[in-house]
């Protein structure tokens, strides 16, 4: 029962932590807060208080994944209507969602985010600050292991949400009061982002000196945890200042400082990777793959983002969803797969570019590009399915990474439709053949129904290959940080120090051995760059889907390389016929890639607030 205490407090949250997060920054003081008499008494209470807060926490964060279409790899063509939806609250809507995750002109369209994570904040300085009136009533709730192991817990969660406020605005207000009024908060400036990069680090170390090494109630935090995130803190910081941030005023990157990050940020991730007895999920095996066009055997790597890896040790930090009955689930089948899964609404897909990142198992090189052909011309032979290394052609993915089998289908893949939670059969996908019959050696089937897709392929991860769940009532526990995304943080960080390392090498290749690919050949490893390359490619073959690629690229400075320099043709997205879908980056001005790099603090709360400051691209 412990797993669901999580789902049971949503009631809790309610009449808790009251705080309307459609308001801005002015107003997020709790409103319906009961009273000290008869709360904040117990442990219980303050265990209930906590739960509430991870509740409160998880929207702005559980569907990172759309952040992902801000990268060249991953379409997200709009997001799931879930407006006044108490599971997932609105935190990634907007009044205009034309731009929103697309890779260029989404600066000014965060509003709400920012406004739900100072929500975030708010609910998390509300709970330690009456756990530590509780510790400070007398000397029973003072020497409270669990009371201590409540305030690590919300003060990481502090550290997670403003961790993202720096990532995507830079300085910030900063406060840790519970505010009585909306005076106490009501005209605070942007504090600099040095300072609160300080605090955050700050209340990391508190929490893992105050968090147990293993958590008995999943979806909780640890030890682990804390320090895994204060390793990702360290390495932003360090890229912030080896590329600099121009957009934020009064930022002055510093190569010293650099330094002193990444070698922070390599401590901590190798601890995290060495001391802690933890492995990959299936200690990292590949496992099984069926062959081309069946799908009754997939990769662990497609399972480890199924219910039945929740609870895993490669989960280091994660936010749990109740599932069927407690609206509270995940809305992954409906984003990620089409009408074929329960009318689901295919909000994301693969972008064609993203096949030719899967490397030869054989090699461990990568393969010859694909090459896009149309197989309806000529339409005498359908040439184009059986033309080698054709992208519509089968067998131009075989021997590849098992993780492309396991993160998306080409044409002729299958996968599990269902309707009213009961199983339809396997549907094939075949581009633009959207829930027509077709039959496949002899066996009949009606085609998956997804013309949300116009890459030519769709998403396997994260797409349940059973029936039983509507398309918003999953159970997955969404990772915020996973072991193997530590393992190639670590390998990153003391890069930057040091070079290759024989031990960061090792983690790597352990990565890329679930995908059952061989080591990394010498060329990979011998000098700074390759190797920095050789990491890039894993995390975005690993991390795929997972809402870490487009602050990747901001980080490093990187959209220029990616997408080319202002004023230039920019670069088309095509589909597997060949057909050119959008072009972005075409012309684009100088003033625009720096909009692209940081994101526009709202109009509202300035107009709330006059000593909120406006980051330089947006003046």
């Amino acid at each position: 029962m412990k797993k669901y205490s999580i789902f049971i407090s949503a009631l809790i949250l309610s009449m808790i932590l009251s705080v309307s997060c459609r308001k801005g920054l002015l107003d997020q003081v709790p409103t319906v807060n009961p009273s000290s008499a008869t709360f904040w008494k117990t442990e219980t209470d303050a265990t209930n208080a906590l739960y509430g807060l991870y509740a409160a926490v998880r929207p702005c964060f559980d569907r990172d994944y759309y952040f992902d279409g801000q990268a060249e790899y991953f379409r997200c063509r709009g997001i799931s209507a879930t407006l006044n939806n108490f599971r997932l609250g609105d935190a990634y809507q907007s009044n205009n969602t034309s731009n929103m995750f697309a890779p260029t002109g989404y600066g000014s369209y965060f509003d709400k985010m920012y406004q739900y994570l100072f929500g975030a904040v708010d609910r998390a300085n509300y709970v330690i600050d009456n756990v530590t009136k509780m510790q400070a009533s007398n000397s029973q709730m003072a020497s409270s292991r669990i009371l201590q192991t409540i305030q690590g817990e919300s003060r990481l969660l502090r550290a997670l949400a403003y961790f993202k406020l720096i990532c995507m605005w830079g300085d910030v207000p900063y406060y840790t009061l519970s505010p009585n009024t909306n005076a106490d908060v009501a005209m605070l400036p942007r504090t600099s982002i040095g300072k609160v990069k300080d605090s955050i680090l700050a209340d990391l170390t508190y929490a893992f000196n105050n968090l147990p090494a293993k958590v008995t109630d999943f979806g909780r935090s640890s030890k682990v945890a804390a320090l895994a995130l204060r390793g990702k803190v360290q390495l932003y910081w360090g890229s912030w200042n080896k590329y600099g941030w121009p957009e934020l005023d009064g930022f002055t990157p510093s190569a010293s400082e650099a330094t002193a990050a990444f070698t922070a940020a390599a401590a901590d991730l190798k601890s995290v990777a060495n001391d802690y007895g933890l492995t990959l999920y299936m200690n990292g095996d590949p496992g099984q793959i069926d062959s081309l066009g069946k799908a009754d055997i997939l990769p662990n790597y497609y399972t480890l983002f199924t219910p039945k890896a929740n609870n895993n040790p490669e989960m280091l930090l994660v936010f749990t969803h109740g599932g069927t009955g407690t609206n509270q689930g995940e809305e992954l089948m409906r984003d990620f797969a089409g009408r074929s899964h329960e009318g689901s609404q295919c909000w994301v897909t693969p972008r064609y570019e993203l096949a030719d990142r899967y490397q030869s198992v054989t090699t461990g090189d990568f393969a010859t590009p694909l090459i896009p052909m149309n197989p309806t011309v000529p339409a005498s032979g359908n040439v184009a399915r059986t033309t080698p290394g054709s992208a519509v052609n089968p067998n131009s993915y075989r021997d590849r990474d098992y993780r492309m089998k396991a993160t998306i289908q080409w044409d002729y893949e299958v996968s599990i439709g269902s309707a009213s939670l009961v199983s339809t059969g396997y549907v094939p996908f075949i581009y633009k053949t959207w829930a027509g019959n077709v039959t496949i050696n002899g066996v009949s089937y009606i085609t998956y129904n997804t013309d949300g897709c116009n890459s030519g392929f769709v998403f396997r991860k994260f797409v349940r290959n059973y029936a039983g769940q509507g398309r918003s009532d999953g159970d997955f526990a969404w990772p915020v940080i996973r072991l193997a995304d530590v393992y190639l943080m670590y390998a990153e960080a003391s890069n930057e120090v040091s070079g290759p390392q024989a031990d960061a090498v090792d983690l790597v290749n352990k990565v890329r051995h679930r995908g059952n690919l061989p080591p990394l050949a010498a060329t990979k490893t011998d000098t700074y760059q390759n190797f920095f390359n050789a990491i890039e490619q894993e995390r975005i073959v690993e991390l795929i889907g997972e809402g870490q690629r487009s602050f990747d690229l901001r980080r490093w400075r990187a959209i220029e390389r990616v997408w080319g320099p202002p004023g230039s043709a920019g670069l088309w997205r095509i589909d597997t016929w060949g057909a050119q879908q959008t072009r972005y980056f075409q012309n684009t001005s100088d003033l625009e890639y720096h909009q692209d790099y940081i994101f526009k603090i709202p109009q509202s709360e300035r107009d709330k607030n006059p000593n909120l400051t406006q980051n330089i691209p947006w003046r």
